[in-house]
């Protein structure tokens, strides 16, 4: 009988969780450090994946990959593998917001702020990561066609400061700041209705 409340509870969460994850990744398109946009959405998704476990987490990134495509913001790749950009964008968002959840549960027992900070340093790892392995895998032609006509000397050397330098500086520090502070915000609220 106390299940069904809490099966609510969670499913209404997700559900705003979601919403928020569409919102801010629509809005976040807007944001840009060179070609691509800053993810404003693994936020959402680290602290979704701590209130609501991994399975939750897969599924925020889940929900940020399809934003992603169908905005248009993955157009520069869609334009040259279709089915590689669909399977980097999918892979990336699903996975880490899985793997954010997975470490949150491992760390949560022993040291929760400790278990936040991790989550929040693992999503965007494990996004801009399979980002850069996607590029290999599917785009290398195109990668190195890119940073040439950028000058810089390597597609190496473009990938890391070209594609996700900046961006992901940024994704990083945000995340590691506001997920612990907006998690403690939430906690604390449900003690106080409780």
């Amino acid at each position: 009988m106390n299940k069904k409340p809490m099966e609510t509870r969670t499913l209404t969460g997700v559900a705003i969780f979601t919403a928020i994850v569409i919102v801010l990744q629509l809005l976040g398109s807007f944001i840009r450090f060179g070609p691509f946009s800053i993810s404003l959405t693994l936020i959402p998704i680290v602290v979704g994946a701590a209130l609501y476990g991994p399975a939750a987490g897969a599924w925020l990134g889940f929900v940020f990959s399809m934003v992603v495509l169908l905005s248009g913001d993955a157009g520069p790749f869609l334009a040259v593998n279709v089915l590689g950009t669909i399977v980097t964008v999918i892979a990336k968002g699903t996975l880490a917001g899985l793997a954010a959840g997975l470490v949150y549960r491992a760390f949560k027992g022993k040291r929760p702020m400790l278990a936040v900070v991790a989550a929040a340093l693992t999503c965007p790892v494990v996004n801009t990561g399979l980002f850069l392995v996607g590029c290999l895998v599917f785009f290398l032609p195109t990668v190195t066609e890119w940073g040439t006509a950028m000058g810089f000397p390597s597609v190496g050397r473009y990938m890391i400061l070209g594609l996700v330098g900046g961006n992901f500086l940024f994704e990083v520090l945000l995340n590691i700041i506001l997920s612990p502070v907006i998690l403690r915000l939430i906690r604390i609220g449900q003690r106080r209705k409780a």
